[in-house]
């Protein structure tokens, strides 16, 4: 079956760099057809679950996943993580798949969470909340 978003995985697999920054406006540019708003309001829109969205799949069968989604800026990052699961992924003559890049599990950690919090201008992460919570109570 095909998608609209084919088009995507095309552009992912022709890249030879494993990290492929990308905003939103090049996304929509490859795929010939804007993102849905949700895929602009909500950072798990882009989560690397493949059951999420129909997007998903076709990145992930290109072998990549998302990092670093940035709704505000609205831009992302495509990583290679393995080799590509379609027939048609992009060069392989055969023989031993190629070996996924070493990545830590911080590092997947990190990526995974990455937009999910943010700290408003001014706030200090070392101060105390000025809350008081009885111990007893």
């Amino acid at each position: 079956m095909t998608s609209k978003y084919d088009s995507l995985g095309d552009y992912l697999r022709a890249r030879p760099t494993n990290e492929i920054p990308m905003s939103f406006a090049d996304i929509e540019k490859v795929t010939g057809a804007p993102l849905p708003p949700k895929a602009v309001n909500h950072p798990a829109w882009w989560s690397n679950n493949p059951s999420n969205n129909t997007m998903t799949r076709v990145w992930l069968d290109a072998g990549f996943r998302t990092e670093r989604v940035n709704i505000s800026a609205r831009k992302l990052v495509f990583r290679r993580s393995a080799r590509p699961t379609r027939p048609d992924g992009g060069g392989s003559s055969g023989g031993d798949p190629a070996p996924a890049p070493a990545v830590s599990v911080l590092s997947r950690v990190r990526a995974a969470l990455s937009g999910t919090v943010q700290v408003a201008p001014g706030a200090s992460l070392t101060e105390p909340p000025g809350e008081v919570w009885d111990a007893e109570a």
